[in-house]
């Protein structure tokens, strides 16, 4: 199954309509590490990460993961983490996942620039949103739109922004 970005504001999925909100400079085909638009192509998805601590563990067939004070997301191209999961590297500047807004209660990975090329971007998710204001190049939706898709989808589901 497939997720699909119908326009800027809306994912489909199924029958089912969502509203969302994508990178502050549009969709880019060649994307690079901070130019705050959303990657044009077809991705699979990666983890569920959610805050135990604020949110209850989500009903989904995703491959779930709690988000402790310690885990992040290396966007450094230079690093050798650079596009994944840290965790507790002092010396590793990351998109921390534990924060105090709400927008990572969930989120899930979009396995966008797997062979981690430096300066192509990372940190692609699908996150939380109280606004739909743009982002930095994530796509956002509201926790109730956000809990109905993960029940839909399951490893299989990709997601075709274009």
């Amino acid at each position: 199954m497939l997720i699909k970005l119908k326009n800027k504001d809306t994912l489909i999925f199924d029958e089912f309509k969502f509203k969302c909100s994508i990178g502050k400079n549009g969709l880019k085909k060649n994307k690079i590490e901070g130019d705050k638009s959303t990657p044009k192509g077809i991705f699979s998805l990666g983890k569920l990460y959610y805050r135990s601590d604020r949110v209850p563990k989500p009903e989904t067939n995703l491959t779930t993961k709690n988000i402790t004070k310690n885990i992040g997301w290396c966007d450094i191209p230079n690093n050798k983490y650079y596009n994944q999961e840290v965790t507790s590297l002092r010396n590793v500047n990351k998109e921390n996942f534990f924060r105090k807004d709400s927008k990572y209660n969930y989120l899930i990975v979009i396995n966008y620039n797997k062979n981690k090329i430096k300066n192509k971007g990372s940190a692609i998710f699908i996150h939380l949103t109280q606004d739909y204001k743009p982002t930095n190049g994530c796509i956002a939706m509201n926790e109730n739109d956000f809990l109905i898709l993960v029940k839909l989808i399951n490893k299989k589901t990709h997601i075709k922004l274009n």
